[in-house]
């Protein structure tokens, strides 16, 4: 028992020498005090046995793993039996010892500290047109694409206003009459027999002006039945 003892003190002071962690030389008096005390029991017990069984106390600090690991190797050097708890981090333990295990909480700006934002139409047009501009120029070249693209039914291309305009300034409110050119046109085969009739019998007969929009717009129709 002596000479465990011994042991352990030679190991505390070759800690010291050696400027070991507190913590280290903590654990070590920690051991020479279990073996002190141990050596105060009753004569009995130590006839029962000649080992010492020495525990660690369960109110110790909270040690980082180094330390632990120095003081089970100090123990068995010592040729003492020995029983290491799992150390448990409480809330008194150093900022230093404790491991963190989540990150510190970072500040998330709030809504008045955001940037503040920018209209579309003025981030489109910091690069030379608006976002309407760029719709309107859209819409136009769709308009003019539709204009120019062929139909099969001359009828069916009319739209309900184009037709309610057609009969009243250009075939005089007659509805029949409107419906018979709009079916004869269709059946012709080629673009330059439709233009003779419509010259023959509705131009010179109901007197169309060709400068007139709707007149342009009719012969567009026309047009576009035979493309």
């Amino acid at each position: 028992m002596m000479e465990n003892l011994e042991q352990l003190i030679g190991k505390l002071k070759e800690q010291f020498e050696q400027k070991a962690p507190p913590a280290q030389m903590l654990t070590t008096i920690k051991y020479i005090e279990a073996a002190l005390v141990a050596r105060l029991a009753p004569p009995s017990l130590e006839r029962r046995s000649s080992k010492v069984s020495v525990v660690m106390p369960t109110a110790i600090p909270f040690f980082p793993i180094e330390a632990l690991q120095a003081a089970v190797g100090t123990l068995a050097e010592a040729g003492l039996p020995y029983a290491v708890p799992v150390p448990t981090p409480t809330v008194d333990d150093p900022p230093a010892e404790r491991e963190w295990i989540l990150d510190p909480l970072v500040d998330i700006p709030t809504l008045s500290q955001q940037p503040s934002s920018r209209e579309l139409n003025d981030v489109i047009g910091a690069r030379g047109t608006t976002l309407n501009d760029r719709l309107k120029g859209e819409v136009v070249e769709l308009v003019a694409a539709l204009k120019d693209s062929p139909v099969r039914e001359l009828k069916k291309a009319i739209g309900v206003n184009d037709r309610y305009v057609f009969i009243n300034e250009l075939f005089r409110g007659d509805e029949p009459m409107y419906e018979r050119s709009i079916k004869t046109i269709n059946n012709f085969r080629i673009l330059a027999e439709a233009e003779y009739w419509m010259e023959r019998e509705l131009k010179i007969k109901l007197g169309w002006d060709d400068s007139r929009e709707i007149t342009q717009h009719f012969y567009q129709l026309v047009k576009r039945r035979f493309s």
